[in-house]
């Protein structure tokens, strides 16, 4: 079991860049494949990007592809998400999720056993 914790998050303007952190205590964090996902009012939460537990396989979401680089550092438990050229529509809360030990990292929602609180990001001119 782990727990996920975010961190980053923050008000932006268009076109700005910010680097959302999703951290846990557990050392077993490093088995764990991670992905972000965000939630908007009265949407279903969207996947955004995940990594593999070896940090070796990457997904992006197409509405991030070529704005944004997920990354991890198992020496620090940390898995990163990068985001640049930020809009207005990436306005949301971003939460990190987690599956594993030493498992395939998917993209939807259900595949996910760990959550994270999230961290608001707010892109405005």
């Amino acid at each position: 079991q782990v727990t996920p914790v975010e961190s980053g998050g923050g008000l932006v303007q268009i076109g700005g860049s910010l680097r959302l952190s999703c951290a846990a205590s557990e050392r077993s964090f490093s088995s764990y494949a991670v992905a972000w996902f965000r939630q908007t009012p009265g949407k279903e939460r969207e996947f955004v990007a995940g990594i593999s537990w070896s940090g070796h396989s990457t997904e992006y979401a197409d509405f991030l592809r070529g704005r944004s680089t997920i990354s991890r550092d198992n020496t620090e438990n940390t898995v990163f998400l990068e985001m640049r050229n930020l809009k207005p529509e990436d306005t949301a809360v971003y939460v990190c999720a987690a599956r594993g030990p030493v498992k395939n990292m998917l993209v939807t929602t259900g595949d996910y056993n760990y959550w994270g609180q999230g961290t608001q990001v707010t892109v405005s001119s």
